[in-house]
């Protein structure tokens, strides 16, 4: 039982550390798409790019978690065996 509660105590601290460098990034892209506002057609590229970027982020952010979660349940099944719910 030990196992699993290292592997879920393992995934938490890892979800945070993923979410708070989503936040942070996030925050980044946020600050230079202020930078370039008045920039004209220049500081319309680099919005559009800090937009697209914050998506790849998502996207990965979500990605991510999702492999925990499965690696957080394929622990569960181990420990809990097969036939448990969830």
């Amino acid at each position: 039982m030990s196992e699993y509660s290292d592997v879920q105590r393992a995934v938490r601290v890892e979800k945070i550390r993923i979410w708070f460098a989503w936040a942070c990034g996030s925050f980044i892209l946020l600050i230079i798409g202020r930078a370039v506002t008045g920039l004209g057609t220049v500081g319309t590229v680099v919005q559009w790019l800090v937009v697209v970027a914050w998506l790849l982020l998502t996207v990965a952010l979500f990605r991510m978690t999702g492999a925990l979660n499965r690696r957080a349940a394929a622990a569960r099944r181990t420990v809990l065996g097969e036939d448990y719910p969830g």
